[in-house]
C-alpha cells in the first residue's frame, strides 16, 4: 500500500487487476476512476465509490476496453487524500 497522490493514481490494468482504498481518517473519502470509453449501452460514466472513514474497499475489476487510456493504465482520483492508502491487486 502506498499514500495516494494528490494528482491521482494510474495503475497498468490487464483486466484481472482490482483498486484497493484503505481509508485510515476520520472522514469518508469519493474515490473516482476514469471511464474513457462508453460502457455497452453507449454511456460514458465513471464508477464512484464512497470509501467511509476506517474501511478497506476494493473495486473493480476493470474491464481494459473501458477504463484504459492510451498507455494502458487505469487512472483514479480522490476528494482528498490525507489518509488513504491504495494498492493495485491483481487477481
Amino acid at each position: 500500500m502506498a499514500a495516494a497522490d494528490a494528482n491521482g493514481d494510474a495503475f497498468s490494468n490487464d483486466g484481472h487487476t482490482m483498486f484497493r482504498v484503505t481509508n485510515g481518517g476520520v472522514a469518508s473519502a469519493t474515490v473516482t476512476v476514469a471511464s474513457p470509453q462508453p460502457c455497452n449501452y453507449g454511456y460514458n460514466h465513471d464508477v464512484v465509490a464512497n470509501v467511509a472513514a476506517g474501511t478497506t474497499v476494493d473495486l473493480g475489476p476493470f474491464p481494459p476496453t473501458r477504463f484504459n487510456d492510451n498507455q494502458g493504465n487505469t487512472n483514479v482520483t480522490y476528494s482528498e487524500v490525507t489518509s488513504l492508502t491504495v494498492s493495485p491487486v491483481r487477481v
